[in-house]
């Protein structure tokens, strides 16, 4: 089975030597970069399966190759662990709301980073399971595999984390969920996400759908449910 290839960014060499080591020691293949151009480079002609991606880069930062990589059909599945000195919660909410799937806060334990990966990864793998799954209810048709989202036929450009909560509440139609419930099913468990940016999130999405909007409903002091 060939190795899970791996691309630490980071502009810190002590940073990128011990995670090149510590990953290489589980066995993963580790390409290193040092710069947010250079990983946009690399990830563009040979996507990784994954990718660990400091905030703070020189040139383009964190979040901003996070955009470029999201929005680029050839990168955009490239799962995204970011690394943060800060561990403020704008910083954190950015990353993960332009599709970063996990964050660890400097200084880290590698034993931690190492579990974090591997959960990443694991549910990459699990995904790649469901990709031929189609949902379709009321005017929409959602397609897993392609993250897709058609409303009376028309495409319907959404971010990493909208497609998430869309997929999430129509899968169980009528369905209360907490906004608890929709961070932990989109982003895992143990994020430092509040519950106002499920609220944003919610609204951009029934914007985007337009008319469609209408069937995510507020349950007030639950939560949201997509209309049977």
């Amino acid at each position: 089975m060939p190795k899970e290839r791996i691309l630490v960014v980071d502009d810190e060499e002590d940073i990128l030597e011990l995670l090149r080591f510590n990953l290489s020691r589980e066995g993963y293949d580790v390409t290193v970069a040092a710069s947010g151009e250079k990983a946009i480079d690399i990830a563009g002609r040979q996507p990784p399966d994954l990718m660990i991606l400091d905030l703070m880069l020189p040139g383009i930062d964190g979040l901003e190759a996070t955009r470029i990589l999201k929005s680029n059909p050839e990168t955009r599945a490239i799962p995204i662990v970011m690394l943060t000195a800060k561990g403020e919660e704008p910083d954190v909410v950015a990353g993960l709301e332009l599709g970063a799937d996990d964050y660890i806060v400097k200084p880290f334990s590698p034993r931690i980073l190492l579990a974090r990966v591997k959960a990443v990864l694991r549910r990459r793998r699990d995904d790649a399971l469901e990709t031929s799954e189609v949902v379709r209810i009321h005017n929409l048709v959602i397609h897993l595999g392609r993250r897709e989202v058609r409303v009376e036929g028309k495409s319907v450009p959404l971010t990493f984390t909208e497609f998430g909560i869309l997929h999430y509440l129509v899968r169980r139609p009528g369905w209360v969920f907490t906004r608890s419930q929709i961070v932990d099913a989109v982003r895992g468990t143990d994020y430092f996400v509040t519950d106002r940016s499920v609220d944003v999130q919610i609204a951009g999405l029934r914007k985007k759908l337009g008319r469609s909007g209408r069937f995510i409903e507020t349950v007030r002091g639950v939560g949201y449910r997509f209309r049977e």
